[in-house]
């Protein structure tokens, strides 16, 4: 591995090199077994035992209780847009939704296939500047199953800086900031995170639910999705994503080493200020985004002449800086800066920044 090479994929995302490392050693011969984890039986004494161990780790990285089932799920984070309605929302029932960009925005338009989805507000903008209406102006339901939303949106770069307050079990779509910042578990009935960006590799989604929502799933809830099923059967009611699991089990390891979560926000916060302060500062960027609801994760921004987007992604690729196309619903550019980012990453990103703003502008 290059250690010039910076990936800002916002997923899959890079993993910590001393993860990929160790997955490397252990690739063909995993606990002196002679074969891969990816060969072992996921009902194996060695298996099992590790597949513990991890969710135990994230147990005590988020510190969730008792009172919390941590399910290994299949089908990513946009197989929970359909599992959250099927497992806790009635025939004929409501959950309302806050839309704040295009993941949530997509959890809204699988929840209408078995309910009301209830938007109860959309994202905001300040002129070109995205951003979150306050709680007070939410137009919430009386009987909602829950309320869903997501705290990071990816493409828009939003993030939300407070647990929203509501009477409903709220549910958190985490796929792009689980695990980088402290977090009360117990001020949620459902957080559900797709691996790819904090976690491990893409197919698996973590599922952190409140134990007294489960066993509510309606009677067409395919058995794979059913989180009850999936609960008594220690998530592996089939054959589970093993090497993924595997992977999160490394990554989680790798997070407590490094001091736990509230290390890796220190970290997290120091990185997302030297690149936001760099684009603030010169007048050859911009970002669009509300300073209050800045993702810490996700950076979008615009170079001032968007006639040189190209150049730039061409040449900052041949500095080593990876996958910086901005989404395609929004344009520009972005970084997506999650915990395997090293901070000496961003600098090198702000250096060429600064050096293509000084030839080109």
């Amino acid at each position: 591995m290059d250690n010039s090479i910076f990936n800002f994929c916002a997923g899959p995302a890079m993993l910590p090199r001393e993860v990929m490392q160790q997955a490397q050693q252990e690739f063909l011969d995993w606990q002196g077994l002679g074969c891969s984890v990816m060969e072992v039986s996921h009902r194996s004494p060695e298996y099992i035992a590790m597949a513990k161990e991890a969710e135990q780790d994230l147990r005590e990285l988020l510190s969730i209780s008792d009172d919390y089932a941590v399910l290994f799920m299949h089908a990513g984070g946009r197989g929970q847009f359909f599992s959250i309605p099927m497992n806790l929302m009635p025939q004929g029932g409501v959950a309302d939704h806050v839309v704040t960009g295009s993941w949530s925005r997509g959890a809204v338009k699988e929840c209408q296939k078995y309910g009301q989805a209830k938007v109860v507000t959309d994202i905001t903008y300040q002129g070109n500047n995205r951003g979150i209406a306050p709680q007070s102006e939410w137009q919430l339901s009386d009987n909602a199953a829950y309320l869903h939303y997501c705290p990071n949106e990816t493409v828009e770069g939003v993030e939300f800086d407070y647990v929203p307050q509501v009477d409903a079990p709220l549910v958190a779509d985490m796929s792009s900031c689980i695990l980088s910042r402290q977090i009360n578990v117990n001020d949620f009935g459902l957080i559900y995170a797709g691996a790819q960006k904090n976690i491990g590799p893409s197919g698996l989604a973590i599922v952190i639910v409140r134990k007294d929502l489960l066993g509510k799933a309606r009677s067409d809830t395919p058995s794979i999705f059913d989180y009850q099923q999936q609960f008594k059967l220690d998530s592996m009611l089939n054959t589970p994503p093993t090497y993924a699991w595997y992977l999160a089990g490394l990554v989680f390891k790798w997070l407590k080493a490094q001091g736990g979560v509230a290390a890796v926000e220190e970290k997290n916060i120091a990185k997302a200020k030297l690149l936001y302060d760099f684009i603030d500062e010169c007048d050859f960027y911009e970002n669009r985004v509300v300073k209050h609801y800045r993702s810490r994760m996700n950076v979008p921004f615009y170079l001032a002449d968007e006639a040189l987007n190209d150049k730039f992604l061409q040449e900052s690729k041949q500095a080593g800086l990876l996958a910086l196309k901005g989404h395609r619903m929004v344009g520009g550019m972005r970084a997506s800066i999650y915990n395997a980012m090293p901070i000496e990453g961003v600098k090198a990103l702000t250096q060429f920044m600064a050096d293509f703003a000084k030839k080109n502008g």
